[in-house]
């Protein structure tokens, strides 16, 4: 299978939104309760740069099978070299290697956008994330027991983290 990563554009966005939109149900990935809209994630998308903060769509051979994304951690200077990542995967995409793909890709990309922390933030009852972050080395650096409201029944969110090869990480 050939993987190509691209920048997204505005004309991605509604792929963006409706992969995205497709996880809501499960209750797994995301803490929104409905979908959401592509008006509503124009400000999210205008602040994904290419040079900092990249939005990626991924494409299986030459189709469109997800996206992945930095997002800036707590919005304050001193924490500009640490970034959440993001990976949403196409439901027909996902078992293929597509979040291996991602996280790699991530790693290899980090430290040339001034990245010395990636962080994750994953429900703890969605352990196949967790199992993907864990086998590229992230480490569980919190939990936040019982946190967010999922009809009815409180979730853990489990914050993992590794360091990147950023020259800042190479003296500490």
């Amino acid at each position: 299978m050939k993987l190509d990563f691209k920048y997204a554009t505005q004309n991605d966005l509604p792929l963006v939104v409706a992969t995205y939109n497709a996880t809501v149900a499960s209750r797994m990935v995301t803490a929104d309760l409905e979908e959401v809209t592509v008006e509503s994630k124009q400000n999210w998308f205008d602040a994904h740069q290419a040079t900092t903060r990249p939005l990626w769509i991924l494409e299986a051979d030459g189709t469109y099978a997800g996206w992945m994304s930095f997002n800036s951690f707590y919005g304050r200077p001193a924490y500009s070299g640490t970034a959440e990542i993001s990976i949403y995967i196409e439901q027909s995409a996902q078992g293929k290697g597509l979040g291996k793909a991602c996280l790699l890709k991530a790693l290899e990309e980090a430290p040339a956008l001034g990245l010395h922390t990636l962080l994750g933030f994953i429900f703890g009852h969605n352990t196949i994330s967790l199992n993907l972050f864990e086998a590229f080395g992230f480490e569980r650096w919190a939990t936040l027991p019982k946190v967010a409201n999922m009809d009815g029944y409180m979730r853990d969110l489990i914050i993992v983290g590794i360091k990147t090869k950023h020259p800042l990480n190479l003296n500490t």
